[in-house]
């Protein structure tokens, strides 16, 4: 380690010592780019199909798409990272974002040309959507063992919370202007291929980024390979036996997960602006960017002042405030008070994110941090892409603001049975993990 990494000042006293490491700014960069162009292109999928088909039950089915993958890989996904190396895998999932926004480019291209309804017919093109999807799910099963187990190597152990911090700046950052670009430049050319295509172009950036960070390669301590299937097996649920028996992982995995399965509303925000809100694809981008724009607003408050004390509590109040603006959001007809709920709840989102991320990187150990991370993303793709999903489907059954009021009420019942059930976590303080 450099001896920028092994500074015993404070982290209070040093708001920039984890972005003064030039690994970290560079990998953190290259993700907010990555980050940047999947919201942009979620974006976009989602309208394209909501054009499409008009029924919010296929805006769900384009979670599940991404979800299957995620979830079926993540837990093979972890031990590959402990097995091959994280910087080896970091590399791998931008070349698969590269495909994934060439691909959505070339197919958008074929729209251009005389007669592309023969080459390309509406239904095919759901059905090509859905399957880049499913390459997307990929890199994200893979995506999140591969930072649990890199970061630790860029910066030092009390940088940690500030640099989950930063994590969720950039990807806030990204998730609010992606969705309001997209939304822009598919409301202004009337489609969606020059998103695509600059998606594609800033792929291009971020993998030659990637090539550009160095890390001390003895700093990661790679697993032995498993000499037969039971040994496999074996390796594959160790994270999840560490993380189902620690006594914060799990009540903190859980709460996010169920708060954000049942709270959350992004996959429906197609039908709330043409249905409710009466606003076009510019509405979309908006009230998807404006979540991100108070999350981006709270993580960079918890860079400044990063979270210490009584962090437990504020996790759960956090969860608690989130699921709160997803009542006031189904029940408004208004464009912006729907917009400012939306902010609001990024700003509770990002507080748990940050406290969750912070104490996965502190728990897990050091020759497992791939399998944690593994496990921490199957509840993350549980509560994101699953939750899009039962979005999609609550919709359908009960209608689309019932569904959402619905979700807020199971999310605030969830935290009171937590922080009841869950006193360690009630009780957690970052600083004296």
């Amino acid at each position: 380690m450099t001896e920028s990494h092994t500074s015993s000042a404070p982290i209070q006293k040093r708001p920039l010592s984890a972005w003064s490491n030039p690994a970290f700014r560079l990998f953190t960069l290259s993700g907010l780019i990555l980050s940047f162009v999947t919201q942009t292109q979620s974006l976009m999928i989602g309208w394209q199909v909501y054009e499409i088909k008009k029924d919010p039950l296929y805006l769900g089915f384009i979670g599940l798409t991404e979800a299957l993958p995620a979830l079926s890989l993540a837990l093979l996904a972890g031990y590959i990272v402990d097995l091959k190396g994280s910087e080896r895998i970091n590399r791998m999932i931008f070349w698969l974002a590269l495909l994934v926004s060439a691909t959505l480019t070339l197919v958008m291209s074929t729209r251009f040309l005389p007669g592309h309804e023969k080459i390309l017919s509406d239904d095919a093109l759901v059905a090509t959507l859905y399957a880049v999807a499913f390459l997307g799910g990929i890199a994200r099963g893979f995506r999140g063992p591969t930072r649990t187990a890199m970061i630790p190597r860029l910066v030092s152990r009390d940088a940690l919370a500030q640099s989950s911090a930063w994590n969720t700046t950039m990807f806030s950052l990204s998730s609010a202007s992606g969705p309001a670009l997209g939304g822009l430049l598919y409301a202004a050319t009337g489609n969606a291929f020059w998103g695509y295509l600059i998606g594609t172009l800033l792929c291009v950036v971020a993998l030659v980024m990637t090539y550009r960070i160095e890390v001390d390669q003895a700093s990661e301590k790679l697993i032995a390979a498993a000499e037969s299937v039971g040994d496999v097996l074996n390796e594959l649920t160790l994270g999840l036996k560490f993380v189902f028996t620690h006594p914060l992982l799990l009540p903190a995995l859980a709460l996010d997960m169920f708060g954000v399965l049942f709270g959350g509303a992004v996959a429906l925000l197609p039908v709330f602006s043409a249905e409710i809100l009466h606003t076009g694809a510019w509405g979309v981008g908006i009230l998807r960017g404006g979540s991100w724009l108070g999350s981006l607003a709270g993580s960079l408050w918890l860079i400044r002042f990063p979270l210490q004390k009584k962090s437990g509590t504020l996790l759960l109040v956090a969860v608690f405030g989130f699921g709160f603006c997803m009542i006031g959001f189904g029940l408004s007809t208004q464009f912006w008070l729907s917009l400012t709920l939306l902010a609001l709840s990024g700003v509770f989102d990002s507080v748990s994110m940050v406290i969750r991320g912070t104490i996965v990187q502190m728990s897990a150990p050091e020759n497992m941090r791939g399998r944690v991370g593994a496990v921490n993303s199957l509840f993350i793709n549980i509560s994101n892409q699953l939750g899009e999903f039962e979005s999609g489907v609550a919709a359908k059954l009960m209608g689309t603001a019932r569904s959402v009021v619905f979700g807020g009420v199971v999310t605030l019942i969830v935290v009171l049975v937590t922080g009841f059930k869950a006193k360690t976590l009630r009780k957690m303080e970052i600083e004296k993990l």
